[in-house]
């Protein structure tokens, strides 16, 4: 069955919602959630900001009297961006509620609004897995099942030469996650307990930082020291160079909407058949057993089925077979990992991804053999 696509107009919305939010700007001091009131004190007129606190406390704080030029032109650009705040939450609320489009739960988009107003996204890191493929529709245009996106953690990535070079840094990460639920604690390595590359609250809602490992031996199984994630470091992982280059923007749709950088469809697709075929029973670090590995091997091949046929249906057939191509070319491993996670997708994505790749070798010259594909264009292993 085809996937349903999402009315133009609202996908032309989602669209206009990313461009309002990247031209947003924001003071960290006075967030877009509270309000400038005035007060006379004395026959005099002053500004306080109130403002709700998470656990639902309102609080108010002395800005400056009215009559300082500088304090009233503060007002004033805040009330431009309160009220393209509220206009950027009705947006919001009209791709969710009208357009179906899926929002994240509320503690997954207060993390990722934090990241992003720290500066997390400028500093060009990507937000990838289950919260990530839940910005896809909007990007699409093709609605997605909504039980592939469903998640307890949150990853984000980025290049250890960019975190050591853009001499910029987020604010203390774990303050960050403290001011949206006091229970996140850091989770010391294994391998080096003054490092954490993982943050967890009290109801195992997981905030982990990765980059990727290039198959250096000094690197494997040790957190990377990463200057520009206010004192997180990362956990190196192998094929994650091929899932976060070139990445694409996104909005997620919480709030006023929150723009970030995420994996191009294509590149999720093929990573994802690649980490598939990599989980392996006898990895247990994250705990859960085999049942666990399981879950998410079928979690990973459900969402790269699900990406190939809305790339598929949305004729990007191009793309999907540049993305196989690049990842088929990077060596023995590689291949074997794609061979193996296209096996376990089901008989009809197979063939999609399969026309994709023919399509490509048809446009480029490429012959097909050398590609993983016969020539009677026969696959193995049906699911």
């Amino acid at each position: 069955m085809a996937l349903k696509q999402i009315d133009l107009a609202y996908h032309t919305l989602v669209s206009e919602l990313e461009q309002r939010c990247l031209d947003a700007e924001f003071d960290a001091t006075f967030p877009e959630t509270g309000l400038f009131k005035k007060t006379k004190v004395k026959e005099r007129d002053y500004w306080y900001f109130h403002e709700r606190t998470p656990e639902g406390k309102y609080t108010k704080r002395y800005v400056g009297p009215d009559s300082d030029p500088e304090v009233a032109k503060r007002v004033a650009a805040f009330k431009a961006i309160k009220d393209d705040y509220t206009a950027r939450r009705r947006l919001v609320s009209t791709l969710v509620n009208d357009a179906m489009l899926p929002r994240p739960e509320d503690m997954a988009g207060d993390i990722v609004e934090a990241l992003w107003k720290g500066g997390l996204f400028r500093m060009r890191a990507v937000m990838i897995g289950s919260v990530a493929f839940g910005c896809y529709p909007g990007l699409l245009g093709v609605r997605l099942p909504a039980a592939a996106m469903r998640t307890t953690d949150l990853d984000l990535a980025q290049f250890h030469s960019i975190s050591v070079s853009i001499d910029d840094s987020l604010p203390p990460v774990g303050e960050m996650l403290k001011k949206i639920d006091p229970t996140f604690r850091e989770i010391p390595h294994q391998s080096d307990s003054r490092a954490s590359t993982k943050f967890v609250n009290k109801a195992n809602f997981a905030v982990e930082f990765l980059t990727p490992n290039y198959s250096k031996e000094e690197y494997v199984g040790k957190p990377a020291t990463m200057p520009a994630l206010g004192g997180a470091a990362a956990q190196p992982l192998r094929f994650l160079d091929f899932l976060i280059a070139n990445p694409v923007r996104s909005v997620v749709l919480h709030r006023g909407g929150v723009p970030v950088r995420i994996p191009a469809p294509e590149r999720y697709a093929v990573h994802k058949l690649i980490v598939s075929s990599r989980r392996r029973v006898s990895d247990m670090s994250e705990g859960g057993g085999e049942e666990n590995i399981v879950s998410k091997r079928d979690k990973d091949v459900q969402q790269a089925g699900i990406l190939i046929e809305a790339l598929a249906q949305k004729r990007r057939h191009m793309d999907l077979a540049e993305s196989w191509v690049e990842a088929w070319k990077r060596g023995p491993a590689w291949r074997e990992g794609l061979v193996e996670g296209r096996s376990m997708l089901f008989a009809d994505q197979r063939k999609m991804l399969e026309e994709a790749i023919r399509s490509g070798c048809q446009e480029h010259g490429w012959n097909p053999e050398d590609l993983g594909l016969s020539t009677s264009g026969s696959m193995t292993r049906s699911r």
